[in-house]
């Protein structure tokens, strides 16, 4: 029997590949694989609950790959692992964890196909359990069964149409409605979204027009999986100026930006201020702590400003690994050790509250912040007066080197590079080292750049990522002079990327 290796398509705590066929990539997310994990998951599964007969609901997004991969997700769950398939058709990723809640739907798991932000020929499987989404150990050993061909003998199960969308948006106007104690608390504000022609323009008719809100203005909220317009992401340049714009044309009070399956969001008040990364955590943070002291862990990459910031209003900040699900699993070791954090939270946009679950929902960070929007309009004043006393940095800029070598165990010499890059620091008077949980967090003095660096190594990609953050302009410039003159003697990193960024500062 030729041996299977599916290791490539782990991506943190989800399955990613290529799914889609050009003249630039080849598809590695084949629907044999897409079987082949499918029936591990579901062995896996039948090992942790001790059951054969599962029922296991699944969704998708609305890239072009998708309704194929569910095909393949179907025959493996439904025709060859004798369990039942529950079909929810196009659905939000937090909307296929939170039906695993309902007693009525009496789930073991789901599954959600889809890859998030990354381009249209991408695609993924994102795997639940009523405890929540699978951490990396847990797809790893999934992998392992996948490659060992170790599934559930074959037999036919059995299938059903259901979805739990409009539910779970009656849930979300509920949860606004309770929050500010009244049934129409955006009555007449305008209020519109930048769905990417994603999954996310539901949440125009479904949620805020349910409201009260007015919507005239929204764009791309037509699901199309070639994402004509900009990629769908909270973080790209193209997306955030389009609905920055679409904001000031259409004089609306509020915009807000999902990601394709809604799990992120962004958004950006009516001056057209962009509220997302530090802005969006401080903002997030806010709304937190007025309930009283706690913990907010976010990832690596934040500010100090943000630290100051949380901890004047009576928080703790702490930052953990880069990862949403690596800052979930911080604040539930936080939360079992006897702490109280309420909220779990990424730069990316990945927010997940104790009171819904942990799960890192979009929708749900949004209506939250819903709230706080309605009960600042009654004061006549902005979300962003907030935020005001958060001091930003003057410079924050990322660049990413690439490993140009696939021969090199891209892991291994991450973490070399990392201990020579601290050895250096060490060495330095001129520098300090930060407690980091991941990477190496470098502090600059005043007269040296007068900021901080961040080398660490990517999630999912043989990248190592440098963040910058200086407190004046033309810090950044100097403290990736210092990095580079490190990075460049190993003779496997592209450092072309760095170069340019240094020559376009001068």
């Amino acid at each position: 029997m030729e041996e299977k290796s599916y290791s490539h398509l782990k991506s943190g705590s989800d399955i990613r590949g290529i799914a889609v066929q050009s003249e630039e990539h080849e598809v590695t997310l084949t629907i044999e694989a897409i079987r082949d994990i499918t029936k591990a998951f579901v062995k896996w599964l039948a090992d942790k609950t001790g059951k054969t007969a599962l029922k296991i609901a699944v969704g998708y997004d609305v890239r072009i790959s998708s309704e194929a991969i569910y095909s393949a997700v179907y025959r493996s769950i439904a025709v060859e692992s004798g369990c039942t398939i529950i079909n929810c058709g196009i659905s939000s990723t937090p909307c296929m964890f939170t039906l695993l809640k309902e007693s009525n739907w009496d789930c073991d798991a789901s599954i959600m196909i889809t890859a998030s932000h990354l381009p249209y020929d991408r695609n993924g499987l994102k795997f639940f359990t009523p405890e929540g989404g699978l951490n990396g150990s847990d797809i790893s050993d999934i992998i392992a069964i996948a490659e060992k061909g170790e599934f559930l003998p074959k037999a036919i199960g059995g299938m059903e149409e259901k979805s739990y969308m409009d539910e779970y948006c009656r849930k979300l106007v509920g949860i606004v409605r309770t929050g500010t104690g009244k049934s129409a608390p955006l009555f007449g504000k305008r209020i519109i979204v930048d769905a990417g022609n994603g999954v996310g323009g539901f949440f125009v008719k479904k949620v805020l027009q349910q409201l009260g809100a007015i919507t005239d203005g929204s764009i791309n909220l037509n699901p199309d999986g070639n994402f004509p317009a900009h990629a769908p992401n909270p973080e790209d340049t193209v997306a955030i100026n389009a609905l920055c714009d679409a904001v000031v044309a259409s004089k609306a009070e509020l915009g807000i930006i999902f990601d394709t399956d809604v799990d992120r969001a962004a958004v950006v008040d009516g001056n057209g201020m962009l509220i997302n990364r530090n802005n969006l955590i401080a903002l997030t943070a806010a709304t937190v702590l007025a309930d009283g002291p706690a913990t907010i862990v976010t990832d690596s990459v934040t500010s100090d400003g943000l630290t100051d910031f949380i901890e004047k209003l009576g928080g703790k900040h702490v930052r953990f690994k880069r990862g949403y699900r690596n800052v979930i699993d911080e604040a539930l070791r936080i939360n079992a050790a006897g702490g109280h954090c309420p909220l779990a939270i990424e730069t990316s946009g990945h927010a997940a509250f104790a009171d819904n679950y942990y799960m890192d929902d979009g929708a749900y960070l949004i209506c939250k912040l819903l709230i706080t929007y309605a009960m600042q309009a009654q004061k006549r004043q902005k979300l962003s007066d907030l935020i005001s006393g958060l001091v930003s940095p003057a410079e924050e800029d990322e660049v990413r080197v690439k490993f140009n070598s696939q021969s090199v165990n891209f892991r291994t010499e991450g973490d070399r590079i990392i201990k020579e890059l601290k050895f250096w620091a060490d060495e330095d008077k001129r520098l300090s080292l930060a407690h980091s949980y991941e990477g190496a967090r470098i502090n600059f003095p005043e007269d040296f750049g007068d900021g901080w660096t961040l080398v660490r190594q990517s999630v999912h990609d043989p990248v190592l990522p440098i963040n910058f953050a200086s407190r004046k302009v033309g810090g950044n410039n100097t403290m990736a002079r210092y990095i580079y003159y490190i990075l460049a003697k190993y003779p496997f990193l592209d450092v072309t990327g760095l170069k340019q960024y240094i020559d376009s500062e001068n």
